[in-house]
């Protein structure tokens, strides 16, 4: 959100928060509604972070989610609380996949309905047995998606205390314990029904069905348990209609929200604290009973003179793009506003993911790159000019896996422009008429389309490796050092609320407002 900048009203806060992205002002919204005064300190001129709604594209008037573009761990409880002026809208269609089966382009579609997603299945496998396998699977989740979802706002059960929530020991040992390759090897036959599961594994994060780290259960178990249901929404007016509400909310309830002041140090001596800022003009020093970082682990133990841990590598391709009208499909069989209103999957069979994998692993751009893609305007045109609307422009949202870091180091610019041809030769693929002939273009003739790699979001972002969840992410149970809400740092008045805390990772609050719990039960 651009406003006036603000600067300190006073020389000291109860609480001043380092970072105005969406956790950040979760924090401050949550701590000034409570009475107390809150500072926030935001080093660029506007708040969001990463979840913002930008205009790309020069002389276009098409707002779109830039970075984070879909909401699902956002819990209903922080949009209450803080009565944000904020709606998502549910996609009709979960997913489409496209395949060639006996020479002819074909695909599975997920959604519409119950019978019209068996249909689909059985269309694509040639019988039921798939489609059962499907529905027992996403029943087991649904059951754990309900158990643990309500635990997020909660003090951090214990592991135990988790598992007897879940009350399921083959789930638990599903999700928990063993390679979530295990399970998808298991219960599912089609290679391609295969990859669809376990993507949900994979976004944003490097690693292999079978990884023993289990990252990838990780990152599924966060995917599948989005508002106890796993559902992903579109945030009506873009993401930064989230971030705008949230921004409202924390001045309405009296927080200062300097923006243009960069922190750059912390003194604290366990009870107090200073924070050491600088804007266009220089240098201050405001001082704190209590503060939080809503930054990454390395952001905070820079501005704390503490040893940084090792970044996490992202590992992710994002396009945005803006079409002067969908493309027509291959599979004349589904309408495009169908297939592009859900997750539209690309190369991403179980066999291409474990290939793209070992490629990438090898320090190889993957051949057959996998990426999913969604049309943001199908389920909300408001981010679009009325003009635009009419005109029939759609935007295009891609997301590529399987790319870290360490495969951009040597030539960022010239690495990102490959990639980026050969993941849309994978899209053309599945194509009528090339996406070139759809795109459009902006005041200078130039085609509406960006592209992002973690690199990238690091110069921009500040995101240490380029990882969307500032680190791996975490188990959402305590294990040593978490502390009781998982925001605890080794200064007692110190806490971290960004994505790097414990049950941190997209776009939720959870961690802002996890870190105002824990400021206010200290204070009680």
């Amino acid at each position: 959100m651009s406003a006036p900048e603000e600067a300190p009203a006073a020389r000291s806060y109860d609480a001043v928060i380092v970072g105005g992205g969406h956790n950040g002002l979760v924090a401050a919204a949550y701590l000034a509604r409570a009475g107390r005064s809150v500072l926030v300190l935001e080093r660029l001129g506007h708040t969001g972070g990463a979840a913002v709604s930008t205009r790309p594209f020069a002389g276009v008037d098409a707002r779109l989610s830039r970075y984070s573009y879909l909401v699902s761990l956002l819990p209903e409880k922080i949009v209450g609380d803080l009565g944000l002026r904020f709606a998502v809208r549910s996609r009709t269609i979960s997913s489409y996949t496209p395949a060639e089966r006996d020479g002819r382009p074909t695909g599975l579609l997920v959604g519409g309905g119950e019978q019209r997603t068996r249909e689909a299945f059985a269309r694509l496998t040639g019988g039921e047995r798939e489609y059962a396998s499907w529905q027992r699977f996403y029943d087991m989740t649904g059951r754990v998606a309900r158990s643990v979802f309500p635990t997020l706002t909660e003090p951090l059960p214990s592991r135990e205390e988790l598992r007897r929530r879940v009350g399921d020991e083959e789930a638990w040992r599903t999700l928990f314990e063993e390679p979530i390759g295990v399970a998808v090897e298991d219960r599912f036959a089609d290679d391609l029904v295969r990859g669809v599961v376990l993507t949900d594994a994979l976004i944003g994060t490097f690693a292999d069905a079978h990884d023993p780290s289990l990252a990838q259960n990780r990152c599924f178990l966060y995917h599948v348990i989005g508002g106890g249901t796993g559902a992903w929404d579109v945030p009506v007016g873009g993401m930064g209609a989230l971030t705008d509400a949230l921004a409202s909310a924390a001045r309405e309830a009296g927080a200062v929200i300097a923006t243009g002041h960069e922190a750059v140090r912390i003194d604290t001596d366990g009870r107090t604290a200073e924070v050491t800022y600088r804007t266009a003009d220089g240098e201050g020093v405001v001082g704190a009973r209590r503060v939080l970082v809503n930054a990454s682990p390395q952001a905070l133990a820079a501005l704390t003179g503490a040893e940084p841990p090792a970044p996490a590598e992202g590992a992710q391709l994002k396009v945005n793009m803006l079409l002067k009208r969908l493309p027509r499909l291959r599979d004349g069989a589904v309408d495009p506003r169908e297939a592009f209103s859900g997750t539209f999957h690309i190369a991403e069979g179980y066999e291409q993911l474990a290939e793209a994998h070992r490629q990438a692993a090898a320090g190889e751009l993957p051949a057959v790159p996998p990426s999913e893609i969604y049309c943001h305007s199908l389920t909300d045109p408001t981010i679009l000019g009325p003009d635009l609307v009419e005109q029939g422009y759609q935007t295009l949202t891609l997301f590529g896996l399987h790319t870290p870091a360490r495969l951009f180091d040597r030539d960022n610019d010239g690495v990102r422009e490959e990639l980026l041809k050969l993941t849309l030769a994978q899209l053309d693929a599945q194509l009528a008429e090339p996406l070139a002939d759809c795109l459009a273009t902006d005041t200078d003739g130039r085609p509406c389309i960006e592209a992002k790699t973690p690199l990238d979001l690091e110069r921009d972002l500040r995101l240490p490796g380029g990882n969307i969840f500032h680190r791996e992410l975490s188990w959402p149970y305590a294990q040593d050092g978490t502390g009781r809400w998982g925001v605890e740092t080794p200064h007692a008045n110190v806490l971290l609320c960004g994505a790097g805390a414990v049950r941190g990772g997209g776009v939720s609050g959870v961690p802002g407002h996890n870190a105002a719990m824990a400021v206010l039960e200290t204070a009680r």
